[in-house]
């Protein structure tokens, strides 16, 4: 039938011709048996030592296919075929070829999963040659050397039948010294999707195209009124330079119809190095950044790239919300940094692209889900979650893939990605040979799905790696190009696939948090991580109720919390903890330019002082809303005001000092410990406090008793003296001669003082008998000389003794 077939002109049966190849090669073994001189009748166990001896041979020949063009090719192609073959071997290839094998079809993704996993050639498995021309021929393949190959072959050569997933292999046939017969001594499988017509049917496809970055922002910004941003280093700007990272994900997405997944902080990142920005140094020290035109440049690309596109924004930073789940919800405000994070994500967009994107997904890392991380997930407002189906496994026995859209409880849909489709680019696509099979494997699985029986229109999600190498997305985009070109499947954006209608036998229940993959679990951000982000939000907290401007602080400092727990961080612990750390310390920095001079010890002369405190604020802006309290550890020794302390409001502007002055009152001798504290106004306790000791040495009542008696004795015994001198003057001038001045021995000064000396300028001893100090003063005055009734004695002007107090206009030193 076979024959009659060819000679009618039918094209035989994919199946038949590979039968009928079958037959011819097992038809010529016994011929190869006796040209090699081997025995045509073997045992079982030399057949089977052929069969090993085979399969360890044809991976002497590493096989390499670089190249494989159209991917999925239609009738009227011309499939070409590049690579080489490299011999690896001891010995050198002779009478060597490379040629293509294709064929028979598979049935099922599993088989395609299979083939792609089989090492070495196996008869009966691998498909046969093409042959005739089709082949490239080397007379000697040295060990060590590489030789370059290429193929091309009409389609229509190859008989393929009906539309299918077809292998498609490319090998090396040779002789070595030790085997002198041709055999396969190297072998490259991959896969060729066919379908050369539109289908009846396409399957709607969502690819996720992820603008994603690590973090590159710090929270310190500089004290101009711009507030310059400080960047950890200059790596973004290599990202986003011509040929880096992100300029390729951006260009090569701009040709595609794909969902854009951005990250807000990505692009508040590249939006910061628009204008003057500053570098991290060694030893705290900064650099002027010089990347704004490259800046410019990618952000003014994208914003007219995605303008008419599907965007989704993740929570500003991208938050890692399985660690959240497991590690954070525990710890007091860390789920309000994840609503935060997703407020301000719409925001930031519509400001950098003038885009209004979704904020209804959340993504988990991997798409790995358990009921936890979708009670975390939603909690911040999305109501779609973006799974993956090796986490949300099929269990109802479905024979076909089934719509992403899975309605999951709560009013919550999950958006389950394919795997197979979306980890189908994560290894080296630096390698061409790699690259080459993943775009074909990718095609062959989406061909597959698109066969599998199914009655209804299916919507499939790829959600690829996060954070996509050049090469890896070199090898996505051009996987996806072809898919685009195909006859089976057509783009849909995420929005709709959300509201697909499911499908009724797809599993909708969440797995058990005992099923997460212990190596996402590992890479998590641990509690300690969020509980470190609860003291640094706790001291923002504390910091911007006194600012006057508190916009400077808040802003930059809560992105930076939000970037503390970043999904970026997965596997990188030592990285996380010194940034979260970074950011609590600049703050403590910050917080400390507000501050309380420190004050030496006092001392306290008397019953009442004032003791001055001094705020210092270095900040730019001005502080408010503080409260400065002194207290006395011994208020029954030294009072602050009225009681044990005494506050006072606090007001100081940019760069300024202030000092505050506080009453005191003693009480008690002794030293007193002081303490100086600044409060915000809700009672809580600002910077570290300052104390110092007053000694107080007030005096008691007692002891002002005694002073004061002593300093009225002295008074008195001043009084005293004044009218004795008094009465003694008035004694004398009674005593004169009548004849007046010109007497002999009496003197009168020009103003009518008595000058009591001689001629020889000494005292008279008779002038002197009314003095208490002379010696007759004392002990040998006449009786009667002071009695006041005396005749010669004036009346006193002041009574004697009298303890009546000096005039208003007399000083008494004390």
């Amino acid at each position: 039938m076979a024959e009659a077939a060819d000679f009618q002109g039918m094209s035989p049966s994919p199946a038949r011709r590979w039968l009928r190849r079958s037959g011819a090669l097992l038809a010529g073994v016994p011929l190869l048996a006796g040209l090699l001189q081997l025995p045509i009748s073997t045992s079982a166990s030399a057949a089977e030592k052929t069969s090993v001896a085979e399969a360890t041979g044809s991976s002497t020949v590493d096989v390499s296919l670089d190249s494989l063009s159209p991917s999925a090719p239609t009738d009227g192609d011309t499939l070409t075929v590049s690579g080489s073959v490299t011999n690896n071997g001891k010995q050198a290839v002779t009478d060597a070829h490379v040629g293509l094998r294709v064929g028979p079809s598979l049935n099922t993704r599993s088989a395609i999963d299979t083939a792609a996993k089989r090492t070495g050639f196996q008869l009966g498995l691998d498909p046969f040659e093409v042959g005739g021309k089709y082949v490239v021929k080397f007379s000697k393949l040295a060990a060590g050397v590489s030789q370059h190959f290429s193929i091309s072959v009409p389609v229509k050569e190859l008989d393929l039948g009906s539309d299918g997933v077809y292998q498609l292999a490319v090998s090396l046939t040779g002789r070595t010294a030790a085997q002198q017969w041709d055999q396969v001594l190297g072998i490259q499988r991959t896969f060729l999707p066919w379908q050369p017509d539109e289908a009846v049917t396409k399957t709607k496809t969502t690819y996720l195209w992820p603008l994603i970055s690590t973090v590159h922002l710090t929270a310190e910004t500089g004290s101009d009124e711009a507030q310059t941003p400080v960047f950890k280093n200059d790596d973004l700007a290599k990202e986003i330079s011509p040929g880096g990272r992100l300029d390729q994900l951006l260009s090569l997405g701009s040709d595609l119809d794909v969902t854009w997944v951005l990250d807000p902080d990505l692009l508040a990142s590249v939006d910061a190095m628009r204008d003057s920005y500053r570098i991290q140094g060694e030893n705290g020290t900064t650099t002027a950044g010089k990347n704004q035109a490259v800046a410019k440049a990618w952000l003014d690309k994208l914003e007219k790239t995605v303008q008419d596109k599907k965007v989704v924004a993740l929570p500003f930073a991208d938050p890692d919300l399985a660690s959240l789940a497991h590690n954070g919800k525990d710890v007091t405000g860390s789920l309000s940094h994840l609503k935060d994070a997703t407020d301000v994500a719409s925001s930031t967009v519509e400001t950098i692209l003038h885009v209004k994107p979704s904020t209804e997904f959340a993504w988990p890392a991997d798409g790995a889900v358990d009921p936890s991380i979708v009670k975390v997930a939603t909690s911040a407002g999305a109501d779609k979650v973006i799974a993956r189906s090796d986490s949300l496994r099929e269990t109802g026995g479905l024979p076909y893939t089934p719509s992403a859209a899975r309605p999951i409880g709560g009013g919550t849909t999950a958006v389950v990605a394919d795997a197979r489709l979306s980890t189908a680019f994560q290894g080296d696509m630096t390698k061409a040979d790699n690259s080459t099979l993943a775009v074909q494997e990718f095609l062959a699985q989406s061909l597959m799905i698109n066969l599998q029986e199914s009655e209804e229109q299916r919507s499939i999600v790829v959600a690829p790696q996060r954070m996509p190498s050049a090469s890896q997305a070199q090898t996505m985009a051009q996987a996806l190009k072809a898919l685009q070109d195909g006859n089976w499947s057509e783009s849909q954006g995420l929005a709709a696939a959300a509201k697909a209608k499911p499908d009724t036998g797809a599993t909708t229940k969440v797995p058990s948090a005992s099923s997460y993959p212990s190596s996402l679990r590992k890479q998590e951000l641990p509690r300690s991580a969020f509980e470190q982000i609860q003291t640094t939000q706790s001291k923002l907290d504390n910091f911007q109720v006194i600012l006057t401007d508190k916009a400077r602080v808040v802003t930059p400092f809560g992105r930076a919390i939000d970037r503390g727990m970043s999904t970026s961080w997965r596997g990188r612990v030592s990285e996380a903890e010194t940034f979260r750390k970074g950011v609590d310390s600049y703050l403590s920095d910050l917080t400390g330019l507000v501050r309380l001079i420190d004050k030496s010890d006092a001392k306290l002369s008397g019953r009442s002082a004032t003791i001055p405190v001094t705020v210092q604020n270095n900040l730019v802006q001005g502080v408010d809303h503080l409260v400065l309290r002194l207290t006395s550890r011994q208020p029954t020794r030294l009072k602050i005001g009225d009681g044990p302390y005494q506050e006072q409001q606090i007001q100081v502007a940019g760069e300024h000092s202030q000092s505050v002055k506080f009453t005191t009152s003693a009480e008690a001798n002794g030293p007193v410990k002081v303490v100086a504290q600044l409060y915000t106004e809700d009672g809580q306790a600002y910077g570290p406090e300052v104390t110092f000791e007053v000694k107080v040495t007030e005096i008691t009542p007692t002891v002002m008793l005694v002073i004061g008696g002593g300093v009225l004795l002295l008074v008195l015994a001043g009084f005293r003296m004044y009218t004795q001198r008094k009465r003694a003057a008035a004694r004398q001038a009674e005593e004169e001669p009548e004849d007046g001045p010109e007497a002999e021995g009496v003197n009168k000064d020009a103003d009518g003082t008595v000058d009591t000396k001689d001629a020889d300028g000494t005292a008279d001893p008779e002038d002197t008998e009314g003095s208490d100090n002379g010696p007759e003063g004392e002990c040998g005055a006449e009786p009667g000389a002071d009695d006041p009734e005396h005749p010669s004695d004036p009346t006193p002007d002041t009574a004697p003794g009298s303890t009546d107090p000096s005039g208003t206009g007399e000083r008494v030193d004390r």
